[in-house]
């Protein structure tokens, strides 16, 4: 089996260019927004929470600390000419939203058709998991998703939909619990087939029966 590495031009976790704080000035932060909900910090039940969360931000963003791209780097080129539709649906995934750092929660189907080569299904599991694993918009997550699949894997066509349930609307303001957002992002071959868009439409929804 050939194993193809392509040359792609490697941007870290494509941070901003920020200085992060220490440790300890991340759990002063904690016990600053537990004094501003109206808690004592120092009580029992609280002290070690500062610690807690910086722990438990460090698993839900560890997104900026890994590079999408290249978890793609190792390609398969023995498919026998495969060039039919692959898809990876439900894949479930857990961000937080930009605007209120509350949880998105939902499902992301990926779907490529390769031209000559493939990438190990997990990988298109990872990709999703990295970009939901920051500070997000799902819009800008689902494009980030299919874009990235787009530059490295150089398929035919990317398409890429998600439902997502935000909190921040389910919890808090209109509450409205129950409500999923779509978005969708069709490149290539996909943009341009109205019947290859159906069919990855059609497998999405086969998918959920």
């Amino acid at each position: 089996m050939n194993v193809i590495v392509p040359h792609v031009k490697k941007t870290g976790a494509e941070s901003l260019n920020v200085t992060k704080p220490s440790r300890e000035e991340a759990e002063e932060a904690v016990r600053t927004l537990l004094r501003w909900a109206g808690d004592d910090p120092t009580r029992e039940g609280l002290l070690d929470t500062p610690k807690r969360v910086t722990s438990a931000y460090a698993q839900w963003f560890r997104g900026y600390e890994e590079d999408p791209r290249e978890m793609l780097q190792r390609m398969f080129d023995e498919v026998e000419g495969y060039d039919e539709i692959v898809a990876l649906c439900n894949i479930r995934f857990e961000s937080y939203c930009e605007h209120h750092m509350a949880p998105i929660i939902g499902v992301a189907h990926v779907a490529y058709i390769p031209t000559r080569r493939v990438v190990g299904i997990s990988k298109l599991a990872r990709v999703v998991d990295t970009f939901a694993k920051r500070l997000q918009v799902q819009e800008k997550m689902n494009a980030q998703i299919a874009n990235t699949l787009f530059e490295v894997l150089q398929p035919q066509g990317v398409a890429v939909m998600i439902e997502g349930e935000h909190h921040c609307m389910s919890t808090r303001g209109v509450h409205k619990p129950g409500v999923n957002m779509v978005t969708k992002k069709m490149l290539g071959s996909f943009q341009d087939d109205p019947v290859l868009r159906r069919e990855f439409m059609d497998i999405v929804a086969g998918s959920k029966r």
